[in-house]
């Protein structure tokens, strides 16, 4: 299997170098040159690595078998239950949830962000060479990446997080490892500003190549890939008498775990529709509805890991919407990052549609599923719960554990939820760096601690 950028002047690379090389070296991002037929997976339920393994086959071709089912055993034999790990609740006669917080840092990042740390490891012990990551979190991908990559020999780890803007819980999660490989910035901005800054750095192909550095966020396609698998893995745990017609309803503020359902979907998952579930950042929302692709400013809000405005994984929708047109996508891209509205051509949504729920929502929304339901949801999964047809089979995916976010929880319901992985992290010391929203400030600290 082969992967091409999605502005086309970039050579198509193997799996192994489009991981290690996270960002293709024209700016755009890697997408399969084609997407195999994964029908073959679906039907009765399969323990989780073993089906993550069979899905991840059908794309990485430069690893034996026999490695990628130890690499997918690894990775998600650390969750309580591996055999499932994405445990599917039924809450109405339609309506399921899918739990993805059940990893070590209780975030769906931890599907990814596992094989990622371990793929990581791999490709250290091939070259022989020490990898930098470089990434940018508006919560759950740093500490899910920490957690994945602390304590590895030959890796150090440089997440970026808008200071003050994710919740107490999500910052002491990457703050408070005590690993010196771990290196967590706070920078006087948005998630957008972080997200930017990791962006200008992979574009500057000669400090990349000096610095050695690598891609956690969804940037790099093995995230997105890893995500296609609890598609599949809900739809085989499904009944078979609601598998028609199948809605997921996915809360999203980049992008990344609704574009790899609708890639699952593209190579043979059957699904009737996407319903992108967004805050009051609604780029999406407006997206979708309008076809006009317009960023805002960030309003911060009870579900912090979804307060974006430029969400990266567009380019890998746009350029399947554009027919893989290369120097169209460029074009696109490089008005968006001027700042410019666009309205795509010919804009059809497809299998998409979307909701926006405001904080007031959320509040409105994690009462009513405790009332209805008996279900307690996270302020991120809240908001899957706006707007649901209880005529059609639908599966919400909840991303993270409402013990991450206890204020809000005891906000709208009056419980205080608690993890015991959590309550630890309170007693401990926290430490990083607070600077500057700007690539040099950042360029800057990441040369005086990189690995040589």
């Amino acid at each position: 299997m082969r992967f091409r950028s999605t502005r086309g002047e970039a050579p198509p690379l193997g799996f192994a170098d489009a991981f290690a090389s996270g960002l293709a070296p024209d700016g755009g991002l890697y997408i399969p040159e084609e997407l195999p037929d994964v029908g073959d997976l679906l039907g009765g339920p399969t323990p989780y690595p073993e089906l993550a393994a069979a899905f991840l086959k059908r794309f990485d071709t430069d690893h034996t078998a026999a490695e990628v089912d130890a690499l997918c055993a690894e990775s998600y034999g650390s969750f309580p239950d591996p055999a499932d790990a994405a445990p599917l609740v039924q809450l109405d006669d339609n309506l399921f949830v899918l739990e993805l917080f059940h990893g070590p840092t209780l975030a769906f990042k931890d599907f990814g962000l596992q094989l990622v740390g371990n793929l990581f490891e791999d490709q250290i012990a091939r070259t022989g060479r020490p990898i930098n990551v470089l990434g940018a979190t508006s919560g759950d991908t740093g500490s899910a990446a920490i957690h994945g990559l602390a304590d590895r020999s030959g890796a150090r780890a440089f997440i970026l997080y808008p200071k003050g803007r994710i919740a107490e819980l999500q910052e002491r999660q990457m703050t408070c490892t005590g690993a010196a490989n771990i290196f967590p910035i706070a920078v006087e901005g948005s998630f957008d500003d972080a997200q930017w800054i990791v962006k200008e750095l992979f574009g500057d192909l000669d400090f990349k190549a000096r610095a050695g550095l690598s891609a956690i966020n969804s940037i790099n396609l093995a995230r997105v890939l890893a995500q296609c698998v609890y598609y599949l893995h809900a739809f085989n745990r499904l009944p078979a008498n609601k598998r028609g017609g199948l809605r997921f309803v996915v809360p999203t503020g980049n992008f990344g775990n609704v574009l790899a359902g609708w890639l699952a979907a593209r190579a043979g998952l059957p699904a009737r529709r996407f319903v992108v579930a967004t805050n009051q950042n609604d780029l999406l929302y407006r997206l979708f509805g309008t076809g006009r692709y317009q960023p805002g400013e960030v309003a911060p809000s009870y579900a912090p890991s979804m307060d974006i405005q430029v969400a990266s994984n567009f380019e890998r929708f746009l350029c399947y919407h554009l027919g893989g047109d290369g120097a169209r996508t460029a074009g696109i891209m490089a008005r968006v990052k001027a700042g410019e509205g666009v309205d795509l051509p010919d804009f059809d949504p497809d299998k998409f549609a979307a909701t926006r729920t405001d904080d007031a929502g959320i509040l409105r929304n994690i009462a009513r599923a405790k009332e209805r339901y008996g279900y307690v949801a996270d302020p991120h999964t809240a908001c899957a719960f706006e707007d649901i047809d209880p005529a059609v089979p639908t599966v919400l995916l909840s991303t993270a554990s409402p013990a991450k976010f206890p204020d809000v929880i005891e906000r709208a319901i009056g419980e205080h939820p608690t993890h015991p992985t959590l309550e630890a992290l309170k007693s401990k010391p926290v430490e990083n760096v607070t600077l500057p929203a700007t690539a040099a400030a950042v360029r800057e600290y990441l040369e005086a601690n990189i690995l040589p």
